[in-house]
């Protein structure tokens, strides 16, 4: 059930709508590729809005990201498998391959002049990180691996006027814009534009045996810093989605109490984040303790009450889909395990209840994230397809590989 959205696309759409997996029609396109995948649409229905999206030019310039441009129409027809796009993706991925050089070779040169970066060069929206994903997808190890060498020079420590901060630490505020009510900048650690997406797609391709030099120090001196500012233990631990100057400097966190659990931002991002890191470092001690924090999370109702919608981003669909990644990771009757179970029933009884999202193509905020979510509780799927594998852009699981697609169609 597609719940209200259309299932032929409007011509002349604007250039920016078609091309944003974020707000734009490659959701709305990627929901019923979802769907064809797992029998509940057709191919015809699916073709018709990749085509509405690949029709006109598609921006390649180095703002391209994952949710923009020529990776995220890339991201999508992946998810399609279709011999058909392929000539397309040829020409997208020459064109990946360029940006992504060329955004390389910037943050190498801003870390050697001794400046700190923006949000948007390193985080899973904007960045490098979202980049990666693309790579990881296309299995273009090569230049993959040029990523993670750059974000394992990324957490090395760097001291700014006498400070000693991680070399993520930015000097703008959460917007990425300089802001007077963040002096000194701050430290970003939420999965969408902090440090647990960089921690994510590191523990992720090293599941997967790809590796470069400095992997393992740097994904542990991430797991460091969120230990660090980990709060609540032990009966009800959270963790903030950032720390400004004056909290990292005097070590106490001005924020009482946890913020809404949320995919982006919240607690459970940063939970799967580190589930992911313990799971490639081998750390049963570490996954024990992001999977309580998670299980204690989605058992909160103070915290529950904090989410205002269905959104992907940071509604019920974004806190449901990833502890259900989560939990499928998870040891068999386990606290989360049980924990998720109870969640799930509780977001069926609430979401009637919830106020409607824009009803747009948007991935994040709008209604395909939440019909996307509850469409993969409602028709699990096994690893081998695609279906199983569209929330990579989320970093709550990994790519799947090209070669797992074959005989899916």
């Amino acid at each position: 059930m597609t719940h209200g959205l259309p299932l032929v696309p409007k011509r002349g759409l604007d250039p920016a709508q078609r091309q944003s997996l974020a707000f734009g029609t490659p959701g709305t396109a990627l929901l019923h590729i979802v769907r064809a995948c797992t029998s509940a649409g057709d191919w015809d229905t699916a073709h018709q809005w990749v085509t509405s999206v690949t029709r006109g030019p598609v921006a390649a310039h180095t703002d391209a990201s994952l949710f923009h441009g020529a990776p995220a129409v890339a991201f999508m027809l992946r998810i399609a498998a279709k011999r058909s796009y392929t000539t397309a993706l040829a020409t997208l991925d020459d064109h990946i391959t360029a940006l992504t050089r060329t955004r390389l070779d910037q943050a190498h040169a801003r870390i050697s002049r001794g400046e700190l970066p923006r949000l948007g060069e390193y985080d899973l929206i904007s960045g490098l990180t979202g980049i990666g994903v693309c790579l990881f997808q296309a299995q273009n190890t090569d230049l993959l691996r040029e990523v993670l060498a750059y974000l394992v020079r990324l957490t090395a420590t760097v001291t700014v006027e006498g400070r000693c901060l991680p070399g993520w630490w930015t000097l703008h505020g959460p917007s990425g814009r300089l802001d007077p009510r963040w002096p000194g900048g701050h430290a970003n650690l939420g999965l969408a534009h902090g440090i647990s997406g960089p921690l994510a797609l590191l523990a992720q391709t090293m599941i997967h045996g790809i590796t470069v030099p400095g992997q393992t120090r740097a994904i542990a001196d991430i797991n460091r810093v969120l230990d660090r500012w980990l709060r609540g233990l032990p009966h009800r631990p959270w963790w903030p989605g950032t720390v400004s100057a004056r909290e990292w400097e005097s070590k106490t966190l001005h924020q009482t109490g946890p913020q809404r659990p949320s995919w982006c931002y919240g607690t459970p991002g940063l939970a799967r984040a580190q589930q992911l890191a313990a799971l490639a470092l081998s750390n049963p001690e570490r996954q024990h303790t992001a999977e309580t924090v998670l299980a204690s999370c989605i058992t909160d109702e103070a915290q529950l009450d904090q989410l205002r919608d269905d959104s992907l981003c940071h509604g019920w669909a974004g806190l449901v889909h990833t502890s259900r990644r989560a939990a499928e990771d998870a040891p068999h009757g386990s606290a989360l395990v049980l924990a998720f179970s109870r969640l799930q029933d509780l977001w069926r009884h609430r979401r009637p209840y919830l106020p409607a999202l824009p009803d747009h193509g948007g991935l994040l905020e709008g209604t395909v994230g939440a019909i996307l979510a509850h469409h993969s509780v409602e028709h699990p799927v096994s690893p081998s397809l695609p279906a199983s594998w569209w929330d990579a852009c989320l970093l709550t699981t990994a790519p799947v590989k090209t070669t797992d697609l074959e005989g899916t169609r």
